[in-house]
């Protein structure tokens, strides 16, 4: 028999199913990440085309599953359909509690591993940004009289990028104006600098479940053409001038922050079509690692 503990317990008022309901529904949204979601309800979308396509019932058996994976297959890389039944399974499972078994059957298995062997493309990768591109990319600005101040921004974000391994999506807003949101955006006071470094607070990641945000910290390079703090430091006095009050860290010349089509515009009219935004992190790790930075620590 339970019985109650002694313990004496505050008082609380009981909240009714309506704000019970709210509540639930509201915290059930921050379980996943924006971004995420959106490609997930992408996900669906497929899968319930699918179904209709061809007159099969929404369950997610592991028959009907397999056919998908078939389809799908023929019409993207194999190795991204994997994803696609990871989004289903996160959408059908209140409605079918067993997709993701149905999800990790033989039979799925096995037909995604065959659609992989059979359909797979030779992986194409752009080039990762280095050292000596970065000197480049510098010295084109450096050939300018007097460097505009997107170009200023664009070459401290650049070479914070670089040094700090962040992503693009880190940096610069999403193209997508349903998946933008001022929690992801570093904030001007939050930064602070010395002559050895500079920091500040990137205020929100998508892997960071306590919302606690990371601190940023660059380092000075004896390089000066490719120095992240003293460019940073040249950035912010045009930022001071322009936008003194604007509350965000990278702000363009019409006074928003950057979005990722902005940052690569820029990357490919400087460095070339032959890089990617999403190389920097590469460029930066493999750069770490060739002046001898244990890979524990990258």
């Amino acid at each position: 028999m339970l019985r109650a503990s002694t313990s004496r317990q505050p008082l609380r008022e009981a909240w009714t199913e309506e704000c019970l309901f709210r509540e639930c529904s509201i915290v059930l949204g921050f379980a996943i990440e924006t971004s995420t979601s959106a490609a997930y309800d992408s996900h669906l979308n497929s899968y319930i085309t699918f179904c209709q396509l061809h007159h099969r019932p929404i369950d997610p058996t592991p028959d009907t599953l397999s056919y998908y994976v078939i389809w799908l297959a023929h019409h993207i890389e194999p190795r991204s359909v994997d994803n696609y039944l990871s989004g289903i399974a996160n959408r059908l499972k209140m409605l079918f509690p067993d997709v993701r078994n149905a999800r990790r059957s033989p039979l799925v298995s096995q037909t995604l591993q065959g659609c992989k062997r059979r359909l797979s493309k030779p992986v194409k990768q752009k080039l990762p940004l280095g050292v000596d591109d970065l000197a480049r990319i510098a010295e084109r600005i450096v050939q300018q009289r007097e460097p505009d101040y997107d170009n200023k921004l664009f070459q401290a974000m650049l070479l914070t990028r670089f040094r700090s391994l962040q992503h693009l999506g880190e940096s610069t807003w999403s193209d997508s104006h349903k998946l933008q949101s001022y929690k992801k955006v570093a904030l001007r006071h939050t930064f602070s600098s010395n002559t050895e470094s500079f920091r500040y607070c990137l205020p929100y990641q998508k892997n960071d479940s306590l919302s606690t945000g990371s601190q940023i910290i660059v380092f000075v390079d004896p390089n000066h053409l490719i120095d992240p703090v003293s460019h940073v430091m040249r950035y912010l006095a045009a930022h001071n001038s322009l936008f003194l009050h604007h509350p965000a860290l990278w702000v363009t010349s019409t006074g928003v922050v950057p979005m990722c089509a902005w940052f690569l515009r820029c990357l490919h009219d400087l460095g070339g079509t032959e890089f990617s935004g999403h190389l920097l992190r590469v460029g930066g790790t493999t750069a770490l690692a060739a002046c001898g930075m244990a890979l524990e620590l990258i």
